[in-house]
């Protein structure tokens, strides 16, 4: 299991960590690079690539997807999507059969940006801005805390650091501390027929520059900044970005670090982080010199990734299901927890923004397999807490819609999940057709499961409420 440490790099420089060092003086004397040891490296490596994690993810999911070719869009703009997702892909990972996703890059490094947001009248529409580190500074999860569904219309400048001026009236201002920030709008998709609904709400949100904004035509767009050539070509390469990421090497990864760190300071600041970075010979800006010790570096580098894929001891668990608990989105010095997230459920909001919980075996512990049948039965008090809605979908191991048609859909309250007369519910999972009335239909192989809850309860996070068993029948 993962260590998952608050104060991950000062670990490293305490007095006790260091008495049984001869060749120090004292604990007021800091080692050089060069008297280190290959422990001492190996370990800051792995320390500075959980740090730099979502960073250089980050990084690399905008270039990839920031550009004029299809299913890219400019900075400062939205691509919408069109149509659900098609099967069997997993790019992004598990992707959601229940909402219609806008998503863009926005540059705040000159001007503020405003995002204009549409009354969604009564249908769930879920918004939230990242910045670079994934932090949310801002989202309409707090909004659903009055209401079942829906948001009313409004706009909102992001504002980027030392930015000093005048807003136009009614906009909210919002101040982000990266140069770039990741904004996500979904709305709630009823299948097919529902389609042109979602388009029309699409249609309806505005992103632009302030000087757009106020009418200045003239206002030229902003590219967002890339290391090398290399780079660039590495971002649209294919494969998600955190399958690009574990194909570099250490001078490869800490390259993009340090040229990231340039616009995008940690938040919060961290100089003990920011130290041992330049300790290993990586600045923002500047070229990387790491350590002459390839061994220890790279077993740094397998170590740190280790640790990436690895569930923090603090992730919520409970029956097999494992999801993100009262702390997500706003981190602070959790480096591991923040690492984790951006890994395993890149663009997660808040505690009050979604639920994700996943489970990949049954209450036997063993691998969930479309060629059986499961029911996951909920009493009537254990329900899904949501105030928006909540579904299950089945997915391939690796995240993927199932290859056949019918493993499209996903089951939960708001396609008329049938209660059984005490008011409990039944979800029957397999890949042949179940007679049951909430029957997912799941991939004729390994399968993992995720259950969404959408504007969660309170209670979906503080622990005091847990999904039921998967149970082979």
């Amino acid at each position: 299991m993962i260590k998952n440490r608050r104060e991950l790099f000062s670990l490293h420089w305490t007095c006790a960590s260091l008495a049984g060092l001869a060749f120090l003086a004292g604990c007021a004397s800091t080692p050089s690079a060069t008297q280190k040891t290959a422990g001492w490296i190996k370990d800051e490596v792995a320390d500075s690539y959980v740090f730099g994690y979502p960073l250089v993810l980050m990084g690399v999911a905008r270039d990839a997807a920031v550009g004029t070719d299809p299913g890219q869009a400019p900075i400062n703009t939205l691509h919408h999507a069109q149509a659900l997702p098609p099967v069997g892909t997993a790019n992004p990972p598990q992707p959601s059969l229940d909402t219609l996703d806008s998503t863009g890059w926005l540059d705040v490094g000159a001007e503020p940006v405003i995002v204009s947001l549409p009354d969604s009248h009564g249908r769930y529409l879920d918004a939230r801005v990242l910045d670079m580190w994934t932090n949310v500074v801002w989202s309409t999860g707090t909004q659903y805390a009055t209401r079942a569904a829906g948001i009313k219309a409004q706009t909102i400048a992001f504002v980027g650091p030392g930015w000093q001026g005048e807003l136009p009236k009614g906009v909210a201002r919002v101040d982000v501390p990266t140069r770039n920030a990741w904004v996500s709008v979904r709305i709630q998709s009823n299948g097919p027929r529902d389609l042109m609904a979602v388009r029309k709400l699409q249609r309806a949100i505005r992103v632009a520059p302030l000087s757009v904004y106020a009418g200045d035509t003239r206002s030229a767009s902003v590219t967002p900044p890339r290391s090398n050539a290399a780079d660039a070509a590495a971002a649209a390469a294919s494969g998600t970005p955190a399958a690009q990421i574990a194909g570099l090497d250490a001078k490869g990864f800490f390259s993009r670090l340090a040229q990231a760190l340039q616009d995008n300071p940690p938040t919060p600041a961290d100089p003990h982080a920011l130290k041992v970075l330049s300790d290993l010979g990586v600045t923002p800006g500047d070229p990387v010199k790491l350590p002459d010790a390839a061994e220890a570096v790279g077993a740094g580098l397998a170590d740190g990734h280790e640790r990436i894929v690895t569930a923090p001891s603090n992730l919520l668990a409970a029956n097999g299901w494992s999801w993100f608990g009262d702390g997500v989105g706003n981190y602070g010095p959790d480096y591991a927890m923040r690492a984790y997230a951006a890994y395993a459920q890149p663009g997660i909001g808040t505690k009050d923004d979604e639920v994700r919980a996943v489970i990949a075996q049954d209450s036997d512990g063993h691998a969930l397999n479309g060629a059986n049948r499961y029911v996951i039965h909920f009493e009537p008090n254990q329900l899904p807490p949501a105030r928006g809605f909540w579904s299950i979908t089945a997915y391939t191991r690796d995240g993927a819609l199932g290859e056949s048609a019918p493993a499209r859909l996903a089951v939960g309250d708001r396609n008329g999940a049938r209660r059984n007369r005490d008011g409990s519910l039944d979800v029957t999972v397999s890949s042949a057709r179940s007679k049951s009335g909430n029957w997912l239909p799941a991939p004729r192989a390994d399968l993992q499961l995720v259950l969404r809850l959408y504007a969660p309860k309170p209670q979906a996070t503080d622990s005091s409420w847990q999904p039921p068993a998967v149970v082979r029948q």
